[in-house]
């Protein structure tokens, strides 16, 4: 009986400590030291409104020829789905990724058949998680005759915004430049509606 009560008395001692009281400190720290993640890094989807128009972290289906489209996703059921994150794990021998390819590809091509440049890989194959928020400068520069055309914009302005929305490499040398589709899709919406 001893062994029991001594038993039960760890078992409440732990509960506490590593299901509440760690939980609380390692949320709080978070939220104290890193606001914006803590909550997601959430994007306001214009100014002044009271929810989020995305994440910065989960990239967003956009199917409309006056967006620019992410990395595909692979998340089985709903594209983009955080509970669902995971590559497709094929083999580039596997028949099923050649398929799956050829169809981005031809996507791509009826989208913008101007378009005469080489399509880059990120808009044709998904990443490891499914849910790239990003997309390399060369696949957005090469989507935005597209977009240039469909939204009646100059494409130099399209550039131009590209360019300031672009992510450089951490420290010079990690990573590769980039931008957030979410962001991007979102300044898009701006300069038409002239704000």
């Amino acid at each position: 009986m001893k062994d029991l009560l001594t038993s039960l008395k760890l078992l409440a001692v732990l509960t506490l400590l590593t299901g509440f009281a760690y939980p609380a400190l390692t949320t709080g720290l978070a939220a104290a030291l890193f606001p914006s993640q803590a909550a997601g890094s959430p994007v306001a989807a214009a100014s002044g409104a009271t929810t989020p128009g995305g994440s910065r972290l989960i990239g967003q289906e956009f199917k409309s020829p006056r967006y620019f489209w992410g990395r595909p996703s692979a998340t089985p059921g709903a594209p983009y789905s955080p509970a669902l994150s995971s590559g497709s794990n094929q083999a580039a021998s596997n028949p099923a990724l050649v398929v799956a390819a050829a169809a981005r590809v031809a996507t791509l091509k009826a989208s913008d058949p101007a378009q005469d440049q080489p399509i880059p890989a990120d808009l044709v194959t998904a990443s490891a998680s499914g849910l790239d928020p990003d997309i390399s400068l060369e696949a957005a520069r090469w989507q935005a005759p597209r977009i240039a055309l469909t939204r009646e914009i100059p494409l130099t302005e399209i550039e131009k915004m590209i360019e300031e929305k672009a992510q450089r490499r951490v420290l010079a040398f990690l990573g590769e430049p980039r931008v957030n589709v979410l962001e991007l899709n979102m300044s898009l919406d701006r300069i038409s509606s002239g704000s």
